[in-house]
Order: C-alpha cells, then structure tokens, then sequence
C-alpha cells in the first residue's frame, strides 16, 4: 500500500464535524434534553451551514488527483483513508453532488437530529468510497448503518410503523456487517493483510464470498433484499431521499471495487432487475413501488459489474450515477404528495395534475429517466449495460434485461404517476393540501436539470467513467427507435390494461415471510426448549430448593435468638448491673470513699498473702 503523498482532505470530515456540531449551536432543539439550547429558542440560522459541507465536498472531487493518500500505520496494520482512482471518484462525484440536493430538499425541516443523522449517513458513505483498506471501510460501513437506521426510527412519532421497520432494517444490516467482518478477519488470517483489492472469481476462497454476501445485503440480493421496500417507504420524507442514493450505491462501488467479472453477479443482478420490477408492478404504496425499484435498478449495475467487460463496467458505474440522481428525484417527488396530501397510497390519490403541476413535471422527469427514455440520463446509462452484455454474448441475459426495462415504464412511468395525479378521477379540489416548501421545490428543479442536461449531453456523465475512451454512442437511430418501440408498446398495453393494474388497499407479503419463518423457527428449536427446561428447573427449585432455602432461614433465625441474642442480651444485663452497684457507690461523701479504699487495700493484701 503506497504512503500518503500530499496532503487529503476527506470530504467525510466537514459531514462528521457539522454533525457533531449541531446539538451545540443555538435554535430550535433536536429534542427535549436539557443542554442542546435554551429554553424558547426558535432561531434556525443553522439550516444554512447544512449544504456547506456538500459544497465542500464537490469543491474537493473536481480537484482531487489521483493517487493514494491518507495512509498510516495503527497498531502495526496499514491502513488507507484516501484511495482516489476514475472508480472511486465518479461515485464521490455524485455522492456530492446529491448530498446538495438532498440537504436543500431538507432546508425547511428544524430537527437537528434528522440532519445530524444524514451528516453521519453521507461522511459514512464518502469513507466507503476512498477506503483502500478493510479495516476502514467496515468501520464506514457500520456509521452508514446505524446513521440511516435513525433516518428511520425518526419518524416513528409520525408513522406507527417506523420504529418496526427500523429495528428489522438494523438487524438485517447487523447480519451483513456480520458477514463482512467475519470474512475480512478470515482474509486478515489467510493473507496477513487488510488490503481492499480486486479478486478473481476462479481464485476466491471461502471468506471472500462471506464479504461478497456482506455487501450484497447492502445491494439487495435476491431472498437479502426485504428490508429495502420494508424500510424506506417508513423513513422520514427527507430520509428515505438520502437512503435512495447512498447504502445500495456504496454496495454497487464496493461490488465493482473487489468481484468485477463474477458471472454469480451476472445473474444475480439479472434476478433482482427482475424481482423487482414484478413486485414493483403489483404494489400501492408509492414509496414501496420505488423501493423495489432501487433492488430492479441495482440489479443493472450488479449484472455489468458481473459481466465486467470494460463497456458494462462503464455501464454499472453510469447507470449508478444517473440512478442517484433520478431515483432521488423519484423519492422526493413522492415525498412532496406525502407532505402536501397526507398519504402515499395510490388507491387514494388522483385528480392531483392540476393542484400539484410542477410536482407532477418533476416526477415525470424522473419517471422517463429510470424508464430509460430518449433526452433523459437513463437512456445514456441503461442501454450501455444492455448492449455490453449482447456484444459479450450474454444473449438470454440482455434479453431479460430488456424485459426488466419494459416492466420499470409500466409501474414507474405509467402505473404511478397515472394513479397519482389523474387515475381516471377529476381534479381534487376537496382535498386539503398542506403546501410544499419553496426548497423542496428547488431541489426537485436541480435534480430535474441534471437528469434532462445529462440525457442530452452523455459526454458530460462519460468523461468521469473509469475506462476511457467511452466506446459507445447510445445516440444512434436504432438505438432510439428500439427504445421507443419498447416504450411506445408497453404504453398502449397500459392504456388496455388499466382497469386491471389499478392499485388496492394491500400490502404484499415478500421475503419477510421466510424471516418469519425462520424466527420462527428459531423459536421452536431454541425458545420452546429452553422454556421446558426452565420449567423443570423451576419446579426442581420449588419442591427442593425452595424448602432448602426455608429451612436454612428458620435455622438461622433459632441460632440468632438462642445464640446471637443470649450473647447480646446477657452482656447489656450485665453492663446494666455494674452501672447499677457504680452508681450506688458513688455516694458524694469523703469517709465512705476512704472506707472503700481501705477496704479494696486490705482485699489486696489477702490476696497477695494467698497467692504466695
């Protein structure tokens, strides 16, 4: 591992130092413990430090050099903190920029909690980015997940169901971290080192599939993936943005950094693009629907990590950029007709175009752009992974990723937006709609913006892709008028089958239930048993112990009044009578005194005579 070089300054650090900061600067308090700021105080003049690290952080990238810095020796083990090559800055490039976009859509909010958690969420995903060691990245790794566990326990005051869905994230995301530290310190054993460096997968032995599986929880794995549509939808409004854009990406990184060329990853990733836009497509929770998409789009970049040809790499890694961008559109979007009308349901949603148009605009954007449509970032992303894996000869493969595509416009761009904001109803204008921040609205602009400029422009995107030069050109006739005919047909099969998509009050039942099983499981071959061995040592007690115990204690209590209290009571009957016949000689009188002298003086020589 190479030495530092020049001086780095982790873009983590002004995310960690604004975080710790924030309990301390006066106005409105994070909650009611005493000390975080005077009583009464409402000032929030502390919102506006809350996109300077962010600032900060894209300062830094677009200057950054590449080569290695921040390594040190702690303990005797090389550690390295600064790891900057093209792969690891196009993702702290984006990761930066979307913290802005994030951190204005949260303007408005005054709970200093949610931004301290965010803060530590982002510095913990920037750690992962330019870690060149284990060591350090699982200790990142574990501030991501404790960080956005509080994005969601967060809102339980508001939703019944967070403080569930957060505990079952955490433990989800315990097992993973599990799984990664088990195998890191197997490799550590193996190998003498922590070094984060790529494998081969006809080289891979037993504990790097234990750290691949540690970081395809994070990734959302087929049958690992539960706790992604279960979390998100009951985080904050502005949580569930971050979420969006940060645990499964730094996965996504993490995956193409160490098991490029995997074909395990090839169909895995076919699996969850798949997997998830089937869920997606049966789902009435808005937020639900784009959570099953994080898992469908994910899916894209794990397949082009596994081919691991230089084009689907380039793929993975841009389509990742693009899916922060426009899934974090997506979720703020949603978030604004959760703000305004109250739920997120589509069952009861509609009518809302004409009461929520610029809302509406940017969902769109965001809807065509992870539906892959021409003049938007997803088109110039998406069919780069797709075509890499038909020149690899990945024939069954990119077919069934097309399909994927087919089915992310019929739930994202079709079945969503249509049931919230026209549904065949007319315009709402009964509902009370709670109005949308000005910064909400702002945010959702930038993240438009980029999406459309991206979309038109793909050199902007490709000149930051880690193999150069970019041998693609996703603008070409055919390629434009394949995906319009995909897009076109599966937008009439919508406009057929609209009565039978339309969305009901249900929740579906997914993996959970095989984790239901196995707690259950668990409960019947380890509870059940220990309870009954429990209740043998608690009848044993009783018949035995219990009367044991009894019998000991009237024991002692015969040998504390026969014993302990003859002793005593005898020795203060005795005090008492010397104090009597004392008192009684103490007469007051001269010749009673000299008598008694006397009368001790000729005792004293009786008994000397005695004794000698």
């Amino acid at each position: 591992m190479t030495e530092i070089s020049s001086f780095f300054l982790h873009p983590a650090i002004g995310f960690f130092a604004l975080a710790l900061v924030l309990p301390f600067l006066p106005g409105r308090r994070p909650s009611k413990i005493p000390g975080f700021s005077k009583p009464g105080d409402d000032s929030s003049w502390w919102r506006w430090l809350l996109p300077l690290p962010a600032v900060l952080a894209i300062v830094a990238v677009f200057t950054y050099e590449p080569g290695n810095y921040g390594g040190f020796e702690y303990l005797g083990l090389k550690l390295q903190l600064g790891r900057l090559d093209r792969l690891s800055l196009i993702f702290a490039n984006v990761f930066a920029i979307q913290a802005l976009i994030g951190f204005i859509y949260a303007f408005h909010v005054r709970d200093k909690r949610l931004h301290m958690a965010a803060c530590f969420y982002v510095g913990g995903a920037f750690g992962c980015v330019f870690s060149g060691d284990y060591l350090s990245l699982f200790i990142f790794w574990e501030i991501m997940s404790i960080a956005s566990t509080m994005l969601i326990w967060l809102n339980s005051r508001e939703n019944g169901r967070a403080p569930g869905a957060g505990l079952r994230y955490f433990l989800v995301h315990t097992l993973g971290g599990l799984l990664l530290l088990g195998g890191v310190l197997l490799r550590y054993k193996a190998l003498g080192h922590f070094d984060f460096e790529h494998v081969g997968f006809e080289g891979a032995r037993y504990y790097d599939w234990l750290i691949m599986f540690g970081f395809g929880v994070n990734a959302a794995f087929v049958a690992l993936h539960a706790w992604l549509p279960d979390a998100y939808p009951e985080a904050t409004i502005t949580g569930a943005v971050f979420m969006s854009a940060f645990t499964t990406k730094t996965a996504v990184y993490v995956l193409a950094r160490g098991f490029a060329g995997w074909d395990f990853l090839a169909y895995m990733g076919t699996a969850m693009a798949l997997y998830g836009v089937l869920y997606a497509s049966m789902e009435n929770n808005a937020r639900r629907i784009l959570s099953y998409h994080i898992m469908s789009q994910v899916g894209y970049m794990v397949a082009g990590i596994g081919i691991g040809t230089a084009l689907t790499m380039n793929g993975a890694t841009a389509h990742a950029y693009a899916h922060i961008l426009y899934k974090g559109l997506l979720f703020m979007s949603v978030g604004a007709i959760l703000h305004s009308a109250g739920t997120a349901s589509l069952e009861k949603l509609g009518g809302l175009a004409g009461r929520l148009p610029l809302v509406m605009l940017a969902y769109m954007v965001a809807g065509l752009s992870i539906s892959g449509m021409p003049i938007f970032n997803g088109f110039v992303s998406k069919t780069m992974t797709i075509a890499g894996a038909f020149e690899d000869h990945h024939v069954i493969l990119g077919i069934l990723l097309e399909v994927a595509a087919v089915g992310t416009f019929l739930s994202v761009g079709l079945k969503l937006p249509y049931f919230a904001f026209w549904g065949g109803k007319p315009e709402d204008t009964t509902r009370v709609l709670k109005p949308i921040p000005g910064n909400m609205y702002l945010a959702m602009g930038l993240a438009s913006a980029m999406c459309i400029l991206q979309g038109l422009f793909p050199q902007m995107l490709y000149v930051f892709l880690p193999f150069q030069p970019v041998d693609y050109v996703p603008w070409t006739p055919w390629h434009v008028l394949q995906t319009l005919l995909l897009l076109g047909f599966t937008g009439l099969g919508f406009m057929l089958m609209r009565k039978v998509l339309k969305p009901h009050a249900q929740r579906n039942v997914d993996f959970e239930f095989l984790y239901m099983l196995i707690g259950r499981g668990f409960v019947a071959l380890v509870s059940r048993p220990m309870a009954f061995f429990d209740s043998l040592w608690s009848e044993a007690w009783r018949v035995l112990g219990l009367r044991g115990l009894m019998g000991g204690a009237k024991g002692a209590s015969i040998f504390d009044r026969k014993g302990i209290d003859t002793v005593v009571d005898g020795a203060a009957y005795t005090t008492r009578a010397l104090g009597f016949v004392s008192a009684r000689m103490q007469t007051g009188r001269l010749q009673d005194y000299l008598a008694g002298a006397v009368a001790i003086g000729v005792a004293a020589m009786i008994l000397v005579w005695i004794l000698r």
